[in-house]
């Protein structure tokens, strides 16, 4: 029995059809057992006196057409110990549904907002659970930035009474693969996860617009990955290889001089860039051999 003092929200966006799970707790590696979830299907926070057997459960009886609600309701009704559990589920329907038991270390409960649910256990106030929902609820933007807005309001509540530790991350897309993912992040031991998480949600989205940029490589869009790429750079300034990226992106569009400036910037952090610039192919970069030239002529 794992006893993890734990706040967290599930919650699907309307507009996007997304449906993402974030916690926090005191416990190391905390978005190991508690975050599950699957696109098309639901997600789910289990805590408290943690069976992480919930979360598979969960999803398995969503995913064969049960409702969240009457998925929670069924695997509790097997659960001799539901009295120490806490878990909450949101459908691909928007159906939420949470479970506090009664034997939960206090300060220990939830609120159900529109398609989101908060829930805590082992707090250091009764306030956490109802400003979770209150900033997810106030907070405009994407499903990511909502669910980190309500972490910050747990933690702002007092959060977790013995502290901080790690925290956790999971959106999945509104149908997709069972293995695919929107953003699936864990800080696992930190003494500012929530500072740490957020840190990796800029990675992450500079990241994804890179692999966008890839993508349209791979079709031989140059002209419009380029963008991808100076925009995932902007995302994550001081990250070497999105640099280097967007240097022969630059360069693409016009600019060589920036373009290979950049590259060289790239090369002193990490050398190897400058071994791996002439093994590069125009059908890979078109702007390499003159990044290149541009390098022998400074």
């Amino acid at each position: 029995m794992l006893r993890t003092g734990t706040y967290s929200i599930v919650a699907r966006d309307p507009a996007t059809g997304q449906m993402g799970v974030a916690v926090q707790s005191h416990w190391f590696s905390v978005g190991s057992i508690v975050t599950w979830g699957q696109p098309g299907v639901g997600v789910v926070a289990t805590q408290a006196n943690v069976d992480p057997a919930y979360g598979p459960r969960a999803l398995a009886l969503m995913r064969d057409g049960t409702p969240g609600p009457e998925a929670l309701a069924r695997l509790l009704e097997q659960d001799a110990e539901a009295a120490v559990r806490q878990v909450a589920v949101v459908d691909a329907a928007g159906r939420c549904a949470v479970h506090t038991g009664a034997d939960c270390i206090p300060f220990a409960g939830d609120v159900r907002g529109d398609a989101s649910c908060c829930q805590a256990n082992m707090m250091a106030s009764e306030g956490v659970w109802g400003a979770m929902s209150d900033a997810y609820e106030a907070t405009e933007g994407s499903l990511t930035g909502r669910l980190l807005a309500a972490l910050d309001a747990a933690e702002a509540a007092g959060g977790d009474v013995r502290g901080r530790q790690s925290a956790a991350l999971l959106v999945v897309g509104a149908e997709g693969e069972p293995w695919e993912r929107e953003v699936e992040l864990r800080v696992e031991d930190h003494a500012d996860p929530h500072g740490e998480l957020r840190r990796l949600v800029a990675i992450s989205d500079a990241y994804a617009e890179a692999t966008r940029g890839d993508w349209l490589t791979g079709q031989g869009r140059h002209e419009e990955a380029a963008p991808c790429y100076m925009r995932a750079a902007a995302l994550a300034p001081d990250n070497h290889e999105l640099l280097f990226w967007s240097g022969l992106a630059t360069a693409l569009a016009g600019d060589v001089q920036t373009g290979a400036r950049r590259v060289a910037e790239a090369i002193e952090i990490e050398p190897g860039w400058g071994d791996l610039l002439p093994r590069l192919t125009p059908d890979a970069a078109p702007s390499a051999a003159a990044v290149l030239a541009a390098l022998h002529e400074r």
